[in-house]
């Protein structure tokens, strides 16, 4: 036999609050106190309360949905980088009862018509955008749009937006110094890809600590990559093609560190001791590898990401609209006292 559907009517009887401060509370209105909000929260959870999404969604005019279009192409969808994003953006929005739509766009011509399809048709509540770039054309389309969003990353566009981004100039900074106090003065460096902004950060901290350490900024010494593991195998060849061969190599994110890490030992290079790698962000296998990194909280972003946005879509005022985080120094066995010339 089937058990009473529970409604409203029975977490008010159950709880002794009005039906209207149920519905309140479920719907989530800042108007209902956070103790009494919690009560019947643990109520309609205890009594398997399951809220008609339709007419929840009519009655906000909502969707509880909130977009992320992954500027990427397939095979880096696979990157562990994306997957502990959305991890903590698609964990945090469940907690506010809401949803994740998620799609994917490679960058060009067709992105702002995906971006368009979501914000005019009405299809989410508010979008995360992510992999910031110059003069970013998905920013400046929703400043004209009155669709909450967020972005991961900043951007030159001239105009504020709400945004949270790691520090890229002051890690590599600090990363790159680490490898000169190591004794490295040739340090290769595989770029991101111009076109991102993260790229022109990270860049510009490798090329600070340098010159304040009395090394040339020698662009010989500098690849752009993709962020992939070819594109970390390609740059790691060429840097090591070079007449003065680097002895260490900087990587701008832990894909390609590894990915050149496995080149150089293919040619017999023990890492740690012929040569130095080091990378950004601190993906899951970096540790495995022993890898030198920076590390961004990539999973706790996507959770504040999301935190930020439903509060936007709440209407809330948020206390930090942009917020700078400081990436953290792993030292590993990947990197060592420079031992070759």
């Amino acid at each position: 036999m089937m058990s009473p559907q529970v409604t409203l009517k029975t977490i008010s009887k159950y709880t002794g609050f009005s039906v209207t401060t149920v519905s309140r509370a479920l719907t989530g209105y800042n108007d209902v106190a956070k103790e009494t909000r919690e009560i019947i929260l643990a109520a309609a959870n205890k009594l398997g309360y399951y809220p008609n999404l339709t007419a929840r969604q009519l009655q906000k005019q909502r969707n509880d949905t909130i977009g992320l279009i992954l500027p990427t192409y397939g095979p880096r969808f696979n990157d562990p980088y994306f997957s502990e994003l959305i991890a903590g953006i698609g964990n945090q929005l469940s907690n506010f009862g809401m949803s994740l739509l998620l799609s994917v766009q490679a960058p060009g011509p067709d992105e702002i018509s995906a971006y368009r399809h979501m914000v005019e048709g009405k299809r989410v509540d508010g979008l995360i955008v992510v992999r910031t770039r110059n003069e970013d054309e998905r920013i400046k389309y929703l400043l004209t749009t009155s669709l909450p969003f967020v972005v991961f990353g900043r951007s030159n566009i001239g105009t504020s937006f709400n945004f949270i981004d790691e520090d890229g100039e002051a890690g590599v900074y600090e990363l790159t110094e680490y490898l000169i106090s190591l004794g490295h003065k040739r340090i290769g460096f595989i770029s991101a890809p111009f076109n991102l902004m993260f790229a022109n950060y990270r860049l510009e901290g490798y090329r600070k600590a340098l010159i304040d350490h009395g090394i040339d900024f020698n662009l010989q010494y500098v690849y752009e990559g993709d962020l992939t593991r070819k594109g970390g195998e390609l740059g790691a060849k060429k840097l090591l093609s070079l007449a003065e061969k680097p002895t260490a190599i900087l990587a701008s994110n832990d894909l390609m560190a590894l990915s050149a890490m496995s080149s150089a030992q293919e040619i017999g290079l023990t890492i740690g001791k012929d040569l130095s790698i080091a990378g950004f962000d601190d993906i899951p296998p970096s540790d495995v590898f022993s890898l030198t990194t920076l590390r961004q909280p990539i999973y706790h972003i996507g959770c504040l990401l999301s935190s930020m946005l439903y509060k936007l879509i709440q209407n809330e005022t948020l206390d930090e609209p942009q917020v700078l985080l400081k990436p953290q120094l792993i030292i590993r066995n990947s990197t060592g006292e420079r031992l070759v010339d």
